[in-house]
């Protein structure tokens, strides 16, 4: 565990918090070893994962109702379902927290899954603040969310890259990145491997819609 001498309590107000936030960006280390600090029991982790997926798919129906945007071809079911749209995000979410403990850890990592499912969880929140920025440009300056979203997919790979080094104590946050893209496009190979041969398809899915 990484030294966490310090470090003052969780905070308990929402500028403080915006404050955390600030800061772990700033500095995604020192922001991971703050929140590592906190010594939240998983329990709580767990609870607060639930909330930040439930609050993530309101905001996405809100902006979706403000200003629909049907881009995407699977929007349209998802939004039409919240709860799956909940599920599957909130699945995602435990599967990174698996893949960063148990990958980590294979690669000689040190942190643990307690670690891995508090900076999930602080990364969710800050994506979640940011999610919020974006809904309001939705509202007031529209061209510019998308610049907020490509923003925010920079942003989570800067975050998650320096979150699992500080967790696993890996010396260089750039070879953990190539680690991280590596990572997923195995998953995503595998699991398109996996859907292939039981005959799922996107097509056939959305088709039966």
């Amino acid at each position: 565990m990484p030294d966490i001498q310090g470090y003052r309590p969780m905070p308990q107000s929402p500028l403080s918090l915006l404050a955390l936030a600030r800061d772990t960006i700033r500095d995604p280390r020192d922001g991971a070893r703050r929140v590592l600090a906190f010594g939240l029991p998983e329990g709580v982790l767990w609870q607060a994962l639930v909330a930040v997926v439930a609050i993530s798919v309101l905001l996405t129906q809100a902006g979706e109702y403000l200003v629909p945007t049907p881009v995407d071809p699977l929007l349209p079911v998802f939004m039409a379902n919240p709860m799956l749209t909940a599920v599957v995000q909130g699945g995602l979410l435990v599967v990174t927290v698996y893949a960063i403990h148990i990958i980590g850890r294979r690669f000689g990592g040190r942190g643990s899954f307690a670690g891995a499912l508090a900076l999930t969880v602080w990364l969710q929140v800050i994506m979640l603040m940011l999610q919020v920025v974006q809904t309001v440009f939705l509202i007031v300056l529209t061209p510019l969310a998308g610049l907020v979203s490509m923003f925010g997919i920079g942003l989570f790979f800067w975050l998650l890259s320096h979150f699992v080094a500080a967790l696993h104590g890996f010396p260089s946050a750039l070879k953990t990145f190539v680690a991280i893209i590596g990572t997923m496009f195995a998953m995503v190979f595998g699991m398109s491997l996996v859907m292939s041969l039981l005959g799922i398809t996107f097509g056939g899915a959305l088709s039966d819609v």
